[in-house]
């Protein structure tokens, strides 16, 4: 009876435990906010312009600019760009390109996604996707994985024929994440995300308030940057611990017998 309760309260416990593992696994964005969503692009990585994940950023440009975007990415979220092109109705064959560089400036892989199309003439519209890889914490000075902090999305057409440099095109960016949780945890995470401005900030926090003014850029993901040192792998690692002990207990039930020998000598 004793191990049937002890039995009973681990599995209230693992239940309990099991609760926010599963909400981690949902795919996480941030809410639209069409209302506030942006309708210009920069020119540059300087000059990129700010949006937050869930919001439609549109632009008008032309055939032969380069358009960027900056947005923020934390620790544990796989983004997925998508840019949608509205073409004129008449125009030549044209390809459109969609690159991501993280805050370093380094160009990150797509791990799939349509990255470059080719719109035909008369096509009316392209559309350009980019998943790319896990956002990690932390990594070696020599890898290219992605880290946390700004990321900037440059939309541009490549190999314009000359009669269509110029034309007028409509663009829309937008940018999802899904949480992908412990199962991308590292041991180890950043001192700051990489994002343009935060060592003006750090520096600023111990010196002249005023250089805060000189920080580039203030975005960053809804519920702030993540310290990098929770995940729900923690909740499964005590899920073990539990199921461990769960295995001691009832090996030790099973085997310690009826109880103590008796002392009195056999035939007494």
């Amino acid at each position: 009876m004793r191990f049937t309760r002890v039995l009973s309260a681990a599995v209230v416990l693992l239940g309990l435990a099991a609760a926010p593992a599963a909400a981690d696994s949902s795919p996480s964005a941030s809410p639209s906010q069409d209302g506030d969503a942006p309708t210009t692009a920069g020119t540059s990585f300087r000059t990129a312009t700010e949006f937050e994940q869930g919001q439609a950023a549109t632009a008008n440009g032309a055939a032969g600019d380069y358009l960027y975007w900056s947005f923020p990415a934390d620790a544990g979220q796989r983004p997925t760009v998508k840019a949608t092109v509205k073409l004129p109705e008449t125009h030549a064959a044209q390809t459109w390109r969609v690159d991501v560089y993280d805050g370093l400036r380094r160009r990150q892989a797509c791990q799939w996604g349509a990255q470059a199309r080719t719109a035909d003439a008369g096509t009316s519209s392209v559309e350009l996707a980019c998943v790319l890889r896990t956002v990690r914490a932390w990594t070696e000075p020599w890898a290219n994985d992605p880290l946390p902090g700004t990321y900037y999305v440059r939309l541009t057409a490549v190999n314009v024929p000359t009669s269509d440099l110029g034309v007028p095109v409509s663009t829309e960016v937008r940018v999802d994440s899904k949480d992908i949780g412990g199962a991308a945890a590292v041991d180890g995470s950043l001192a700051e995300p990489l994002v343009p401005g935060i060592a003006v900030t750090s520096g600023a926090d111990q010196g002249d308030e005023d250089e805060k003014g000189a920080v580039l850029s203030a975005i960053e993901p809804e519920d702030g940057w993540s310290s990098g040192w929770w995940s729900d792998r923690w909740v499964w690692s005590g899920i073990g611990a539990v199921l461990a002990a769960l295995a001691g207990i009832g090996g030790y039930a099973l085997t310690r017998g009826s109880g103590r020998p008796s002392r009195v000598p056999p035939g007494a």
